[in-house]
Order: C-alpha cells, then sequence, then structure tokens
C-alpha cells in the first residue's frame, strides 16, 4: 500500500510526507551507491524538506503558545502574542 503524499495550497507538502521522503534521501545518502549528480540533488531536496519540516514545527508551537486555558478550562486563544 503506498503512503498518500499530502500536497498543501502553497505546493509544498504535508509535514508527515516531507519528514518521510527526508527519512528516504538520509537512508539512500547513506547506502552510497548514487551518483555524484543524483547525490547532489538529494542532498538540495533534504535541506528544502528540512527547512520546510522546520517552518510547520515553528508555527505549530507558535500556535500552541497562543492558547490559553480559561478558569473554567476551556481553551480560548491569546491576543496579541508575540513570537518571542
Amino acid at each position: 500500500m503506498s503512503a498518500k503524499k499530502t500536497v498543501l495550497k502553497d505546493g509544498s507538502h504535508g509535514f508527515e510526507s516531507s519528514l518521510k521522503r527526508l527519512e528516504e534521501i538520509v537512508q539512500l545518502l547513506e547506502e552510497g551507491h548514487a551518483p555524484l549528480d543524483e547525490v547532489m540533488k538529494m542532498y538540495e531536496e533534504g535541506i528544502m524538506l528540512s527547512r520546510q519540516c522546520l517552518e510547520k514545527l515553528k508555527g505549530a508551537e507558535l500556535r500552541l503558545k497562543r492558547l490559553s486555558k480559561d478558569v473554567d478550562g476551556s481553551f480560548k486563544i491569546v491576543e496579541g502574542f508575540e513570537e518571542q
């Protein structure tokens, strides 16, 4: 069964599919059987994917920091929260 690849509106892939592809690239590079041109392409793709994953993680962290619990235990968005 093949994994479904999520493509977002901006053309990037979802976090999970990006991370899976990054893991595949690392495995291929570690095997050391690819020609130099292919290695360079995979390395560039890996750098791009790692940046995308980091941006998605930072965005998720910021969203979580913006959530606050009310006295009654319900969550609300904290207005005016700025990334530190």
